[in-house]
């Protein structure tokens, strides 16, 4: 029997340091590439370099960009100062990711954002961001409830999703609960895209595209729900991957 292959899945890492010694490392959680393999997918790691060709050679290869959750974007690619309360910022992934995020909005290549994803699409394509929620949105919502309980398959506030939205379609629901943990957010919605899930104090929790091409991100972490305590957001990836196979065989 013939299977049809498995489409790659670009994905990112991020950089931190461990050890006494502060040795470097980059890494990806694997709870996100559990989900793009059950999905059907193969992920295929991009590193984090200076090196924009080399980048660019692993984008080639990719059927599709899954852009994860980390730290915060610098502001200074939506031309403002940092907050008093901008967390940690990584210049090498920003620059890579922004990339990545416009490489496939021109060539229309199916991407993904959760999380830190959706806020450097935004950024990618001419969006800015609330780079502190406590301190710059009037809500009493806590946006980094499940980083602060530490149990990140918790539902921790519903999301409302805009009917006629592709989202909608995929999840086959209005109403749904997501877990959160962030504290940055779009403030300005860049151009081409449009918001199509909230939380309950306006915050935009996802976005997608205005034309055909498949970019869609989300704020919350579905790759903790989806095989737990919320199996709709199975559905996320599923779609997505079959997107990606689509752009593989045409």
């Amino acid at each position: 029997m013939i299977h049809a292959q498995r489409p790659l899945i670009g994905i990112t890492l991020m950089s931190s340091v461990v050890g006494t010694d502060n040795r470097e490392l980059q890494a990806v959680r694997p709870t996100y590439l559990r989900a793009l393999e059950a999905a059907g997918a193969v992920p295929l790691i991009i590193y984090l370099t200076d090196d924009l060709d080399a980048i660019r050679s692993l984008y080639d290869r990719c059927a599709g960009i899954l852009l994860p959750g980390g730290d915060d974007v610098d502001p200074a690619y939506y031309g403002e100062e940092p907050h008093p309360h901008l967390g940690t910022v990584d210049r090498q992934r920003d620059a890579v990711e922004l990339a990545l995020a416009r490489w496939a909005a021109t060539d229309g290549k199916p991407l993904l954002g959760i999380c830190r994803g959706l806020q450097v699409i935004n950024v990618a394509l001419g969006g800015s961001l609330y780079q502190d929620i406590p301190s710059q949105v009037a809500t009493t919502l806590d946006h980094r409830a499940n980083t602060r309980t530490r149990v990140w398959t918790e539902l921790t506030h519903p999301l409302t999703i805009v009917p006629d939205s592709r989202l909608a379609t995929i999840l086959t629901t209005e109403h749904i609960g997501c877990n959160t943990m962030h504290h940055q957010a779009v403030k300005t919605l860049a151009p081409g895209l449009r918001p199509v899930a909230y939380a309950p104090d306006g915050i935009i929790e996802a976005f997608e595209t205005t034309d055909d091409h498949y970019l869609l991100a989300v704020q919350c972490h579905p790759e903790h729900l989806w095989d737990t305590s919320e199996p709709r957001w199975r559905a996320l990836f599923t779609d997505f991957v079959a997107a990606c196979r689509q752009w593989q065989l045409a």
